[in-house]
């Protein structure tokens, strides 16, 4: 038996009772092997409902690995899975889609459907970007989200394919706005929507972060020195009672930088501003090297100083698939109650 082999099977016993728990929820869409924290660096094996997701980030599998740890996991969940496999080993972590070790059957690339919490989402083996359409790390905010949302105005920051803002939706929120700057994102949002008829509409802002996130702050956009800034979508003034910041570890563009590591304050500032009086406002952090415990001190300084102390502060972990063995896993998360 490989050690790969060895390390897959270990991996799946462990997570036996979260599958059980996860499938009585309505989710199908769940990590099954994180191989950092469980014995094979660089590699990770997704669940998407009917799609399993091989992804490697340092070295290729072979051929017999990939098919032979698609055979153990499919009998192991006793379900077919249609395998797709995204070579990320190259520059930039870019899919090599020549697909020399495997070629997906082209039912496996379809546009096809998975599950969390009870909701729809759009799943896709391959797109024109290099990410899932789905994190599956941010599934238990999203959960807390669709518990707490409930006559609540939400506005979902970074949106991505909006899974914050569905999970809103789907708890009762009041008003749901899902702001990203990128077409792709927000039209696979729309589709989340539409698979989802029984939801109420919600609304999507095509805009830079710090354009929008100024004004409905209330603050000036400043415009530097000698340029022109590109034409943005205007917006009122607004707050909104529950918030949901959760940035790319680094961006640029004309209106500023997203630098998660020395400079997260002038992304939660305007946030803060966003969220009402007795809101909340949950922020994430993806980068690995930043430690909890400095972050949470930092986040809870910038909003004392802003005039928006934090009345609470909880901590949100990634479910059990996203096995950290030093309790520090990348992706951090915040629940402020201002």
């Amino acid at each position: 038996m490989s050690t790969l082999n060895q390390a897959l099977r270990a991996a799946l016993a462990s997570r036996d009772a979260l599958l059980a728990e996860l499938h009585r929820q309505g989710t199908d869409c769940y990590r099954l092997f994180h191989g950092s924290q469980e014995g094979a660096g660089g590699l990770t094996i997704d669940r998407y409902g009917p799609q399993l997701l091989v992804q490697t980030f340092h070295q290729q599998l072979s051929r017999d690995e990939l098919l032979g740890a698609h055979e153990l996991i499919c009998a192991h969940l006793n379900q077919p899975l249609l395998l797709v496999y995204n070579d990320r080993s190259q520059g930039n972590s870019r899919i090599d889609r020549s697909d020399p070790i495997y070629p997906a059957e082209p039912a496996a690339l379809d546009d096809l459907i998975g599950h969390e919490w009870g909701l729809n989402y759009r799943v896709r083996g391959r797109h024109p970007g290099q990410d899932p359409l789905l994190f599956l790390d941010l599934r238990n905010a999203r959960g807390w989200v669709k518990q707490h949302s409930a006559g609540k105005s939400v506005l979902n920051l970074f949106a991505y394919t909006c899974g914050v803002g569905l999970a809103a939706a789907a708890g009762g929120a009041s008003a749901v706005c899902n702001l990203d700057f990128a077409e792709g994102n927000l039209a696979v949002g729309q589709e989340n929507g539409l698979l989802n008829p029984e939801l109420p509409v919600m609304e999507f802002i095509q805009s830079d972060y710090f354009p929008a996130i100024r004004q409905l702050a209330g603050l000036p956009i400043a415009q530097r020195r000698g340029q022109k800034l590109p034409s943005y979508p205007r917006l009122q003034q607004r707050q909104f009672d529950l918030v949901l910041l959760d940035p790319p570890a680094w961006a640029k563009s004309a209106f500023g930088t997203v630098d998660l590591l020395r400079d997260y304050q002038s992304l939660l500032k305007p946030a803060l501003l966003a969220t009402a009086e007795d809101g909340v406002l949950i922020c994430c952090n993806n980068l690995a090297k930043v430690a909890m415990a400095d972050w949470r001190e930092q986040v809870l300084r910038c909003a004392s100083k802003l005039g928006r102390p934090v009345r609470d502060c909880q901590v949100l972990a990634p479910a059990a698939d996203f096995p950290s063995l030093d309790g520090q896993p990348p992706l951090k998360t915040l629940i402020l109650q201002l």
